[in-house]
C-alpha cells in the first residue's frame, strides 16, 4: 500500500505549485474582456514516487458568467511524450466516476501504458475535475472517521421496505452535512464547468483542437465537449457509455435496472459452460446455486471466520462490482462457491472465502490508489452527479422509483437508491442538459460492449446515433469498457488517435475467451486500466459510480 505520508506529499507539491504559480495564471487575464483568460501552466517534476512525470495547476474561473472574478485550482499531471520529434499534441484522459482523480490515472500506470501503445507521440495529461482530488476537493467531513460513523449500520442499499426510510434519511444528513459547509465550489461542480475547464486546458497545453479518451463517466464528459464545442475536436474516443439523455435528466435507472443482470446472466452462462473450472457451478447450475444463496443470506446473513456479517445487500454489491472486471470472475465464482457451500450445504464458511474476497478487492482496488488520507471521491460524487441531474424531491418518488428498480433486476436497487443525497442538492445553475446532436469538425469514435453490466451497450448505440459523424466500435464481450481488454478495440482506437482512421462500419471485435477458463485472465495483477468503479466509501456503503 502507497505510504500515507506519498500520497502527502504529492498534494503537497501541487499545494506549492498554487503558491508558486497561481499568479502567473491570475496576470494572463489582463487585455481580455471577452472570454476567460487562458491558464498559464509551468510544468515541474512531480516527485521521485513518478520519475519523469510532470505537474501543474492552472487556475480557471471558479464562474464562468464571471470569468475575470474567483478562480480555482485545477492539478494536472502529464507524462512528456517520448517522440518529441513527431509529437501530435496533448491526449487528455478521465478515467470516470464521476469522483475519480485523472492525476492518478495518468501516474499510477495508465499514462506510461498510453505512452507506449501510442508510439510516444502524445503528452498524456491526466487532470482532477473541479472539486475532486487535489482539485480545489470538496470536502463533507473533517476526517473518514467521521464520515463512517454517520454510515454505521447503514446498509449498501435498502432491501426491506423498513430499512428505506432510515437510509433516505441518513443520505440526506450527508448533503446537508456538505452544503452546510458553504464550500465555494458546492455550485460550480458540473459537468459543464469541467468540459469549460477542459477546453481552457486545451488551449493551455497549445492544441488547436482537443484530443480526449474518456472512460465510463468519462463519456459523458466527452459527450459534453462534443455539443458545447464541436467545432474543436481532433480525436475524440468515449469507451463505457453513458446515454447522455437518461444521465442527465435522472433516468439512468431505466437502463441500470436491467443492465447489470444481462451481463450477470453471461457470468452464469459462462460459469456453466466452465463447468468444474467455475467454483459456483453445480448438478443444477450455477443460476440456481447463485439464487439459493441469495434468498438463504437475505433471510440470514452469514458470518465469514474473521467475523465479517455478509448480508444480503453486501452479496449484490460484490457481485455488481464483479461485473466490471471478468477478470476476476474465476476468483469471485470460487467465492461464491465457498459461501453456497456454507449456506446450502451446512459447511462451516471456509477461511478461503475471506482471502478470496480480499484478493478480489486488491486487483478491483490496486494498493498504489488506496489513500490514508482524506478520499473525497464520496463527497465530490455527489457534487458533480446531483449538479448535473434534477431527481425526485421526496421519499414517496423514492420509494416508488425503488420499487420499479428492483422489478427490473436484483441490481435495481443497488444502483437507485444511493442517488438520495440528491434530494435535496440544487443543481447547477450552468449545468448542460442537451441537445446532444452535435456534428463535431471530426467524428466521435464511440466504444461499446455488448455485455457492459455498468453502462450499457445500448448508451453507446444512443451516442453513435445521436453525435452526427460519428462512428460505433463494438466489443462482444463482458466487463466495463473494451480499450483496456481488448487487443482488437485498442488497435482501432489507437489508429484513430494517431492518424483520425475509423474502423469499418459495423466492426465487432470478438469477445475474449471464457474468463473461467483462460489462465491469462486469471493473473494476479490489478485489472487494467481501472476505470469507473466506486470510489472507497464507509464500510456497508457504496454510491453509483461510473
Amino acid at each position: 500500500m502507497l505510504p500515507p505520508k506519498n500520497k502527502v506529499r504529492l498534494l503537497s507539491a501541487f499545494a506549492a505549485l498554487i503558491v508558486l504559480f497561481g499568479f502567473a495564471s491570475i496576470s494572463a487575464a489582463a487585455g481580455s474582456n471577452s472570454a476567460p483568460p487562458v491558464p498559464v501552466l509551468s510544468w515541474v517534476a512531480c516527485g521521485d514516487l513518478f520519475p519523469g512525470a510532470e505537474c501543474a495547476i492552472a487556475r480557471v474561473p471558479l464562474d464562468y458568467d464571471q470569468p475575470f472574478g474567483s478562480t480555482t485550482e485545477i492539478a494536472l499531471a502529464r507524462i512528456p511524450a517520448s517522440d518529441r520529434a513527431n509529437k501530435i499534441g496533448s491526449l487528455f484522459i478521465n478515467p470516470g466516476g464521476p469522483g475519480a482523480s485523472g492525476v492518478d490515472f495518468a501516474l499510477f500506470g495508465f499514462g506510461d501504458f498510453l505512452n507506449l501503445v501510442l508510439q510516444g507521440r502524445f503528452d498524456i495529461v491526466g487532470f482532477d475535475p473541479r472539486g475532486i482530488g487535489a482539485s480545489n476537493p470538496i470536502r463533507c467531513f473533517d476526517t473518514t472517521d467521521e464520515r463512517a460513523a454517520l454510515f454505521a449500520g447503514t446498509p449498501v442499499f435498502p432491501y426491506r421496505r423498513a430499512q428505506e426510510r432510515p437510509f433516505f434519511d441518513v443520505y440526506q444528513t450527508f448533503a446537508h452535512t456538505c452544503l452546510d459547509r458553504n464550500q465555494r465550489i458546492t455550485d460550480h461542480m458540473s459537468t459543464a464547468d469541467v468540459v469549460r475547464d477542459l477546453d481552457l486546458l486545451r488551449e493551455a497545453v497549445g492544441d488547436k483542437r482537443l484530443n480526449y479518451l474518456g472512460f465510463s463517466y468519462g463519456s459523458y464528459l466527452g459527450n459534453t465537449y462534443a455539443n458545447l464545442f464541436p467545432r474543436k475536436v481532433r480525436a475524440l474516443v468515449i469507451d463505457g457509455v453513458l446515454d447522455p439523455r437518461l444521465w442527465s435528466s435522472g433516468l439512468q435507472i431505466l437502463s441500470d435496472r436491467v443492465n447489470t443482470v444481462k451481463e450477470f446472466n453471461e457470468f452464469l452462462r459462462l460459469c456453466d459452460e466452465a463447468a468444474a473450472a467455475c467454483g459456483l457451478n453445480g448438478p443444477a447450475g450455477a443460476a440456481a446455486r447463485y439464487d439459493g444463496l441469495a434468498e438463504a443470506i437475505r433471510n440470514r446473513p452469514l458470518v465469514l471466520p474473521d467475523g465479517f456479517v455478509y448480508s444480503y445487500d453486501i452479496l449484490v454489491a460484490d457481485t455488481a462490482a464483479a461485473m466490471y472486471a471478468p477478470e476476476v470472475w474465476f476468483d469471485f465464482g470460487a467465492f461464491l462457491g465457498l459461501l453456497a457451500d456454507a449456506v446450502l450445504a451446512s459447511a462451516d464458511p471456509a477461511q478461503g472465502a475471506v482471502s478470496l474476497r480480499q484478493a478480489i478487492e486488491n486487483r478491483l482496488y490496486p494498493a498504489a490508489l488506496r489513500r490514508d488520507d482524506y478520499n473525497n471521491g464520496l463527497d465530490a460524487y455527489f457534487g458533480n452527479q446531483c449538479a448535473d441531474t434534477e431527481y425526485p424531491r421526496h421519499f414517496a418518488a423514492y420509494h416508488a422509483m425503488g420499487e420499479f428498480a428492483a422489478q427490473g433486476s436484483i441490481f435495481g436497487p443497488y444502483w437507485w437508491w444511493s442517488n438520495a443525497p440528491c434530494s435535496i442538492w440544487p443543481t447547477a445553475r450552468d449545468r448542460y442538459a442537451g441537445p446532444w446532436m452535435a456534428r463535431t469538425s471530426a467524428p466521435v469514435l464511440v466504444v461499446g460492449n455488448f455485455f457492459d453490466g455498468v453502462t450499457s451497450y445500448e448508451g453507446a448505440l444512443a451516442s453513435s446515433k445521436l453525435l452526427q459523424g460519428s462512428r460505433l466500435l463494438s466489443y462482444a464481450g463482458w466487463g466495463h469498457t473494451a480499450f483496456g481488454r481488448s487487443e482488437c478495440v485498442r488497435a482501432y482506437v489507437v489508429s484513430y488517435l494517431l492518424d483520425g482512421s475509423l474502423p469499418p462500419k459495423g466492426t465487432v471485435c470478438a469477445a475474449n475467451p471464457n474468463p473461467f477458463l483462460s489462465a491469462a485472465l486469471r493473473s494476479t495483477g490489478p485489472v487494467v486500466p481501472m476505470i469507473g468503479l466506486p470510489p472507497r466509501p464507509p464500510l456497508r456503503s457504496s454510491p453509483s459510480s461510473k
